[in-house]
């Protein structure tokens, strides 16, 4: 068994070819569904983090000198700046890529893993990794459509007063939560643009309700699911 963890060169060519065959699982999932970090991002990664660990290993058996895991401490907060850089804010102060960074971190993890020879902890990881991009991704979009909650983006025509929506989303048993203006956007023909939050009253409500009931309201002019 300690064969496998020793640094030969059949161990290194083995490391860097799982490295590169389960970094390249993961981000082919990501690839697929079109987010800022893909196939070659997550393998690329996973494959750096395994050449760091295989050369922190080399200097420390090679040289008897250092700490075996030192390099790989800086690639975990290092990593950071790879992921802070597919976070973005929207102009409707929205959050978007926080799972892609996450990804990628625990991505540099599992490479670290398999650099220093923890196949076992890299070959499963690697698999809730994937569950999760794509079972549990199923399971997220299925309570965020059952929430009563939603955030929403809304541009009210010029003709139709705030009031009047709000007594509009009353009717259909929908109350505003939080209500802010975007003082800063220039809307050809509309009043106003609100960034609301709104809470259906109805228990079995789901988000197409509420997406139908802004469909009819006549004074929406265009509106957009946070």
């Amino acid at each position: 068994m300690l064969e496998i963890r020793e640094l030969t060169t059949a161990a290194i060519i083995t490391r860097l070819l799982v490295a590169t065959v389960l970094g390249g699982i993961l981000g082919m999932e990501r690839g697929l569904k079109n987010r800022p970090a893909g196939f070659r991002t997550y393998m690329l990664v996973c494959l750096g983090a395994c050449m760091v660990m295989i050369t922190n290993q080399y200097i420390y058996q090679v040289f008897n000198t250092g700490d075996p895991v030192r390099m790989g401490a800086q690639v975990i907060s290092g990593i950071g700046f790879l992921g802070a850089g597919t976070i973005i804010v929207t102009h409707h102060r929205q959050i978007k890529g926080l799972t892609t960074a996450a990804g990628l971190w625990a991505s540099a993890c599992m490479g670290l893993a398999i650099g220093i020879g923890f196949y076992e902890v890299a070959v499963f990881g690697c698999l809730f990794m994937f569950i999760s991009f794509t079972l549990l991704h199923k399971l997220d979009s299925f309570m965020r459509n059952r929430s009563r909650m939603m955030d929403v983006y809304i541009e009210i025509k010029k003709d139709y007063s705030i009031k009047d929506f709000v007594k509009y989303l009353n009717e259909r048993k929908i109350d505003i939560n939080i209500i802010q203006m975007e003082r800063n956007v220039a809307i050809e023909g509309s009043a106003s643009a609100l960034v609301i939050t709104l809470f259906s009253k109805k228990k079995n409500s789901k988000h197409s309700d509420v997406i139908s009931a802004l469909k009819e309201c006549e004074g929406v002019k265009y509106f957009e699911i946070l």
